[in-house]
């Protein structure tokens, strides 16, 4: 199954408190690229995007509060084309399951994912974020269909 995705993308901006500083140096390095795209970001990080660098944000809840599974459902409904999401592998988060699960219903939908400085860069320098694209979702009527024993 295709899923279009339009020339303007909705990203996804998430990181945890102690990322949330290289999120914003990576963000004032693309600042004239993000302005050319629809921006989510979950509560404080939603804050500090708007505050530091005067970008329009759709915010969402805190990730400890929902912010993380109200991205995950903006997925599987298609109202997310790429998820950049700086998160700290050394602290211990009190949501790390809706972390797991954000990341893992990214994974379902296909869609692009950058956990860090360098793998947003190398999205971000793709010149498919410059056009549609066609985004590969995979079939999964066979498995909405199996029988349940």
């Amino acid at each position: 199954m295709i899923r279009p995705m339009k020339k303007q993308k909705r990203i996804a901006l998430v990181a945890h408190d102690h990322k949330k500083h290289d999120l914003i140096e990576w963000a004032k390095f693309n600042l004239e690229s993000l302005r050319k795209h629809e921006i989510l970001a979950t509560g404080t990080t939603g804050k500090f995007l708007e505050e530091e660098l005067k970008l329009k944000v759709t915010r969402l809840q805190s990730g400890p509060l929902g912010g993380d599974q109200q991205l995950g459902a903006k997925i599987s409904e298609n109202e997310i084309d790429v998820l950049i999401f700086f998160w700290d592998p050394l602290e211990p988060q009190p949501h790390d399951p809706d972390v797991k699960a954000l990341l893992r219903i990214a994974v379902v939908w296909n869609i692009p994912i950058a956990n860090n400085r360098s793998s947003a860069d190398f999205i971000f320098s793709s010149p498919l974020m410059k056009e549609e694209y066609p985004r590969i979702v995979p079939d999964y009527n066979n498995y909405l269909k199996r029988e349940i024993e």
